[in-house]
């Protein structure tokens, strides 16, 4: 650890880009997790590329063609790829191949539950694989946009087309369907359960209150929500989409209704990737220039992490200890902060 923390007022302390540590992964990044203080760059293609906080890096092969989706729970990281192969990467460096679809569709969407359960989705129908137990199924209407576990029980959201279906896996007839036309993608339930939002197809979230299925449209992006995170204990939302972090506000039961998000951070440029701080209210944001700044929710105080180098940021995540940053571009140019 070193002596620099972002809460602190270190208004001399305007860049640390001299205290990153560079690596190059050689090829499109579409994540990054971590195993510890070991950051695991998941690439469009085959492989990923471990690297230690001095910047080493080992390649691991981990599937024979394209990698969708992935997803960790710093123990291992479970990936969806082109082949209908859903295969796991664990802390060792050692692969396995969890699931294969039967038609060999491509696996579009993964999560990963806090009890070990793996979720997957192959078209129209979503999987679910807990430790011990037998596999299960649901079908929706249309093709699956994205996956997400509850905080508290086994259930899972599924987005897709007109809203978001919630499923108990272990109860049959248990499903429930949140409706709001349009084509539904990311998702993902607050940290206390109470709320589920969605990022859709046009420029907006949407999200529901989920004691009583209240809407709550979030609206005004200039582009589509890519990149979300929520702030340290729930607080807020951030996201990408605009030329500013959009944090919108969660600290009631209304959630943000009838209120005004938080804008943060302006640049020239369209914020690609949110990465909150898991402990303290900060947060990093990566921009489509290539440039990553650090900011503070209280003030919005910002620190430069990478100058603009013109690739968009396209990885960008915390290890669990809020110790380390990583992050990494279109072309793989890759860095690690420790803070």
């Amino acid at each position: 650890m070193s002596d620099f923390n972002p809460l602190k007022e270190q208004e001399s302390i305007v860049s640390v880009t001299d205290r990153v540590v560079g690596a190059t992964i050689g090829a499109a990044v579409s994540a990054v997790h971590f195993f510890g203080d070991k950051a695991a760059f998941v690439g469009a293609e085959e492989k990923v590329t471990l690297v230690d906080p001095d910047g080493s890096a080992t390649p691991v092969e981990v599937a024979f063609g394209a990698i969708l989706c992935s997803a960790s729970d710093g123990k291992r990281i479970v990936m969806g790829c082109d082949d209908g192969k859903v295969v796991a990467l664990d802390r060792d460096g050692a692969v396995s191949t969890f699931a294969t679809d039967a038609k060999r569709r491509w696996i579009d969407n993964v999560a990963l539950h806090p009890d070990g359960a793996v979720a997957w989705s192959a078209g129209k129908t979503a999987f679910v694989q807990a430790p011990k137990g037998e596999l299960k199924f649901f079908d929706v209407p249309t093709t699956v946009g994205g996956l997400a576990f509850a905080p508290k029980g086994l259930r899972l959201g599924i987005a897709h087309y007109n809203g978001v279906t919630l499923w108990f896996p272990n109860m049959a007839g248990s499903a429930e369907v949140l409706e709001w036309q349009g084509s539904h993608l990311g998702v993902t339930f607050s940290p206390d359960n109470k709320f589920l939002v969605t990022a859709m197809h046009e420029p907006a979230l949407h999200g529901w209150r989920l004691a009583d299925g209240k809407h709550m449209r979030m609206t005004g992006y200039p582009a589509r929500v890519r990149s979300i995170g929520w702030t340290a204990g729930g607080k807020g939302l951030a996201t990408s989409g605009a030329d500013t972090v959009i944090v919108w506000p969660f600290t009631t039961k209304d959630g943000p209704m009838g209120k005004e998000p938080a804008m943060l951070a302006p640049l020239k440029a369209k914020v690609t990737m949110v990465a909150c701080h898991p402990k303290q209210d900060i947060l990093a944001c990566g921009y489509s220039d290539g440039t990553i700044l650090m900011v503070r929710l209280v003030d919005g105080a910002e620190i430069l992490v990478r100058a603009n180098k013109g690739e968009p940021v396209t990885a960008l995540a915390w290890n669990a200890r809020g110790s380390l940053l990583a992050f990494a571009d279109q072309n793989g140019d890759a860095g690690l902060l420790a803070v």
